[in-house]
């Protein structure tokens, strides 16, 4: 008789509730705070610890994908004692999102960085496109707001284009009828956004509000 398979790693990562892939999901159940804000892949979460200190009235959400990250920083946040208001989840924005409710549940939606493949066969992976935006679009406040930031003057040209196709986001930048931002006004950064910084590469910020 051959060995039993040993245990997937992480297999006990943090999930959302449900026992089914489709259950819907109460946003409200999984934090305290007087308002949500989500972070899609808050990788090693620098963000969102700073994100914490800096508005402890919030409750954070955060969707990896990566398992081991989510576990850890969750386990982290538990430590740190923001376990209440503060969650990191092992799921797949696309595929978690559409599970959410109610509308209008987050007051902000962040991503840092996204997609990090150059090939053009990796197109079809990229995370921000209609399916995501609509859905975060649904699950925003009247005037909540969407930031995504990117080094990558070619994405933030492809993602600001992807948003601009929803009729339900409107820009929210510096300047009327621009997503474009000169500064994260946020009083948190994600690691690759300090990286950013101290290597002097430029930042290309972009906010939309829903309407």
């Amino acid at each position: 008789m051959s060995d039993p398979k040993p245990p997937r790693p992480y297999a006990d990562a943090p999930r959302l509730p449900g026992s089914e892939a489709d259950a819907p999901v109460d946003v409200r159940t999984l934090v305290v705070g007087a308002w949500r804000e989500l972070e899609i892949g808050p990788g090693r979460g620098g963000f969102i610890f700073e994100r914490a200190a800096a508005v402890p009235e919030a409750g954070l959400v955060g969707l990896e994908v990566r398992r081991k990250w989510a576990t850890i920083v969750d386990q982290r946040l538990a430590k740190a004692g923001l376990g209440a208001r503060a969650r990191v989840f092992a799921e797949d924005a696309r595929a978690a999102l559409p599970r959410m409710f109610p509308e209008a549940t987050f007051r902000r939606v962040y991503l840092h960085f996204p997609d990090p493949w150059w090939k053009k066969r990796h197109t079809k992976r990229l995370v921000i496109g209609g399916g995501l935006i609509a859905e975060v679009a649904r699950l925003l406040e009247p005037e909540g707001e969407l930031f995504v930031q990117t080094d990558v003057e070619d994405r933030a040209t492809l993602y600001e284009s992807e948003i601009r196709a929803c009729a339900q986001l409107e820009p929210f930048g510096d300047i009327e009828g621009s997503p474009r931002l000169e500064k994260n006004p946020y009083n948190a950064e994600s690691p690759r956004e300090k990286r950013a910084i101290a290597d002097g590469l430029p930042i290309h910020r972009l906010r939309f509000r829903r309407r």
